[in-house]
């Protein structure tokens, strides 16, 4: 096979995608499988079409060369595609390529002209590639970066090198004020790929986002010795957060705050003032529920496990703590135990909870019965009742249907 020499130009394309290699972070082989492609591109169409073409890129030199490749065979039936393993010669076998250079003379200036655009895109699409596989790997983590401008109020994050990603503003948390090159700490909440590239979701009103941060302050819930169980959360304002420990040596809720609440004050100084429960988790729905609407205490819990509702009992000077401020606790705590909470103070609890089984049985009765199915037996009618003209009557139903349907 005769060889070209490689010119200065093409010394110069090698280096140009070691460097690209190197500033955007892409497989230097992927660029020049990408060059090769293009190169062939060209090729194909301003030279023939020929679907044995190959080009091959020399990895040191840049050199080019294109080959039109065929099949070592004993016995040719296409001559384009085969050729005889006589006429091939050592030291071929057959099932080898046999590779017949064809490179055109002015092939270089047809080249660069026509596979700039092609290997531009290639090199874009590698790019956005390796972005989204970057992101993919943090999503549900924690990423750092700076406020890089406001659209209609959603915040544009400048992360690692010249990524973007984008915080909607329901993801904002309401109370938190950003400037524009403001440092600023965030959950993965998504990555998706679009026709302008990959968009990174950013959030900060998140639970995944307390649940990060603990996580880092903790080392307890970073090895699996303490667990989080739920997370019920009104961003900006207070979370709660369920934990049990997987070791009995272990306090949950003291291994979360730390000596002297250090540790659950760097979360709370991350989230910039909200406040963070540490709930200790119980298997028993009603100490659960207890535990949940802390700070206030409880003196009963009565589980009606058919509606998922709770019906709670509290000291009367308990009430407004157990409800919270705007309902926040007992929200937050129904939201943490799965629970719909009825709160109610030690002296009403007696009027409260004939109320809730009054409403019980008016619900029940005003649920429309299930109509039989299909072939299914009906009841018989009631007695006093004349029963042919029952019979008439559902005659009558089905006849007007069969007419509304026709």
């Amino acid at each position: 096979m005769a060889t070209i020499e490689h010119t200065g130009t093409e010394d110069k394309l090698i280096d140009v995608l070691h460097f690209i290699a190197r500033e955007r972070n892409i497989s230097f082989e992927m660029l020049l499988e990408a060059l090769e492609a293009a190169l062939l591109t060209a090729y194909k169409r301003h030279f023939g079409s020929e679907s044995n073409a190959i080009v091959l890129v020399d990895r040191q030199s840049g050199a080019y060369r294109v080959f039109h490749r065929r099949n070592i065979v004993e016995e040719v039936t296409d001559p384009k595609l085969e050729i005889s393993l006589k006429e091939a010669g050592s030291p071929y076998q057959a099932g080898d390529f046999y590779d017949e250079e064809v490179t055109p003379k002015d092939f270089g200036r047809i080249a660069a002209q026509t596979a700039k655009q092609v290997i531009v895109q290639r090199i874009r699409e590698a790019e956005r590639d390796t972005v989204y596989n970057k992101y993919v790997r943090k999503l549900n983590d924690l990423v750092t970066g700076t406020v890089q401008r406001y659209e209609q109020r959603n915040m544009y994050v400048a992360l690692e090198g010249r990524d973007e990603a984008v915080m909607y503003l329901d993801e904002q948390v309401p109370g938190e004020a950003y400037r524009i090159n403001d440092f600023i700490r965030a959950y993965v909440l998504d990555v998706k790929k679009s026709p302008k590239g990959p968009q990174v979701i950013l959030s900060r009103a998140a639970e995944g986002l307390v649940q990060r941060l603990l996580e880092l302050e903790v080392p307890e819930i970073a090895d699996g010795t303490v667990e989080i169980m739920a997370i019920a959360r009104d961003p900006g304002g207070r979370s709660k957060v369920a934990v049990r420990s997987n070791r009995p040596e272990v306090d949950p809720i003291g291994a979360c705050l730390g000596p002297k609440s250090s540790r659950i004050a760097n979360v709370t100084d991350n989230l910039r003032g909200e406040k963070v429960d540490i709930i200790r988790y119980d298997p028993a729905p009603a100490t659960f529920i207890m535990n949940a609407l802390a700070p206030a205490k409880v003196i009963a819990v009565e589980l009606f496990e058919d509606d998922a509702v709770a019906m709670v009992i509290v000291p009367d000077y308990q009430l407004s703590l157990a409800i919270g401020r705007d309902g926040q606790n007992v929200r937050l705590a129904a939201r943490l135990t799965g629970w719909r909470l009825d709160i109610a103070s030690e002296s009403e609890s007696g009027q409260a909870r004939e109320r809730y089984l009054v409403e019980r049985e008016q619900t029940a009765e005003e649920t429309p019965a299930a109509e039989p199915e299909e072939g299914s037996a009906e009841s018989p009618p009631p007695e006093g009742i004349d029963a042919e003209l029952i019979r008439k009557l559902e005659e009558f139903r089905r006849e007007r249907l069969g007419s509304d349907d026709s």
